[in-house]
């Protein structure tokens, strides 16, 4: 018996290992350890969206995943494809939503056409491939497309990080640095002064992720590295005051009117900024004491570091744009836009019961699960699964897994057992 159990112990690590090593020669077959950054520029209105190319980039090191190169763990609001260019072969395939595409939801997007910057990193191909990058609406319908060719002898694709780069520190390090998720905090309205001010958030801010779960328990997935980039003002920009500051990211209040929504249309120059630095998972600390923030998934994620709530704006906004998960508040008056009950959300935190069986259905009892119009807020319950009405912005139609969940207030710092699921699932998926 002994022997029979080593011997299973055994053909299971074999098995593996031989996994890992035909993931990691599956990369080496099609790319080097180098990023391709690509510049995109999508704009349109409600009626009409394209993407345009803006540019391309080579930067030294790859700070992606290595396996599942043509897998996601979640579907976004939009997709970008690489294919070998000789046997159209999918080698990479990758999720990520945008601020444009939060623009389009607006009235403001039934006027005049507007265009936003987008920013995209791929492992660098060692052969010529053809990219494709798509946009979709909440109908899961393709909105915009661009099909491009890339060759890595291009002369035109120039190379950046490879001289000086912005100073940066390692505050947490990997189990397995082959398989780690690369995080890194960028300093926003932090002037040269005040770096050390910026490295103390920047502690703060690492301790104060790594005690909710599940990132807790899953420490060692991660490395996060902070990246010093002074700016000339100390603070964001705040139009809404006349508050114009020349800052690392060019970050900003008021985004599409809304005074809390912090977020940065310079995603360009973030990008410049971190050049030749380890990340992939961007997190701008913003030294502010005004509440806001924002995260989009797969892109960034802002908020602000002197106000009381710092780390569970934190812990929030790293929600949506690590693991794609969707508020779960609502407001009264607001109508299932971007939710049509016919369409099941590709969050994995809310539902519309179109598709229910692709979410935490397989959690519950067995039998019927009633649904619960709760939507004042008062229960803190987060543990008890079911289907509670009013997510997604949206009281009517749309649910969320329990009464209450670090994605619908931050007056109960824990993540429900559905969004705990969801972010583990994720981690998984990059680190395993």
């Amino acid at each position: 018996m002994k022997h029979s159990l080593k011997l299973s112990v055994l053909l299971l690590w074999l098995s593996f290992a031989c996994g890992a090593a035909a993931q990691s020669d599956n990369y080496n077959r099609y790319f080097c350890d180098s990023t391709l950054r690509i510049d995109y520029i999508l704009s349109g209105n409600v009626n009409s969206q394209s993407i345009s190319l803006d540019g391309m980039s080579r930067m030294p090191g790859w700070w992606g995943k290595r396996q599942n190169l043509t897998q996601i763990p979640v579907h976004g609001a939009a997709t970008i494809t690489m294919r070998d260019a000789s046997t159209h072969k999918v080698i990479y395939y990758h999720t990520f939503s945008t601020l444009f595409q939060e623009w389009l939801d607006l009235d403001d997007a039934r006027r005049a056409p507007k265009a936003f910057e987008c920013v995209q990193l791929v492992p660098m191909p060692r052969d010529s491939v053809t990219i494709e990058v798509n946009l979709f609406n909440n109908r899961q319908q393709v909105t915009g497309t661009i099909i491009h060719s890339v060759s890595p002898r291009d002369c035109t694709i120039r190379r950046i990080g490879e001289g000086t780069v912005a100073p940066h520190v390692i505050l947490n390090r990997p189990d397995d640095p082959s398989r780690a998720i690369n995080i890194a905090f960028v300093a926003e309205g932090y002037t040269q002064e005040q770096m050390q001010d910026y490295l103390a958030d920047c502690r703060k801010a690492v301790e104060g992720l790594f005690s909710f779960e599940p990132f807790k328990s899953m420490r060692g997935r991660f490395r996060v590295t902070a990246v010093c980039t002074p700016s000339l003002h100390s603070g964001p920009s705040i139009p809404s005051e006349g508050v114009w500051h020349n800052t690392a990211i060019g970050s900003s209040f008021d985004t599409f009117g809304t005074p809390r929504y912090l977020t940065t249309l310079r995603i360009k120059q973030m990008h410049d900024a971190m050049a030749g630095t380890p990340y992939e998972h961007i997190i701008a600390l913003v030294n502010t004491d005004r509440y806001g923030g924002g995260g989009i998934y797969n892109t960034l994620n802002l908020l602000m570091t002197k106000h009381k709530l710092f780390i569970e704006v934190l812990v929030h906004e790293f929600g949506h744009s690590f693991a794609a998960l969707a508020d779960e508040y609502a407001y009264p008056g607001e109508e299932p836009l971007n939710y049509p009950l016919d369409v099941e959300p590709w969050a994995q935190n809310i539902t519309t019961l179109a598709n229910f069986d692709s979410k935490w259905k397989n959690m519950l009892p067995e039998g019927n699960t009633p649904i619960t119009r709760h939507t004042d807020g008062s229960n803190l319950d987060t543990g008890t699964l079911g289907l509670y009405e009013g997510a997604g912005c949206v009281l009517k139609g749309v649910y969320r897994p329990c009464p209450n969940c670090m994605m619908r207030t931050l007056k109960v710092p824990v993540f429900c057992p559905v969004c705990t699921r969801a972010i583990r699932e994720v981690i998984d998926f990059y680190t395993k």
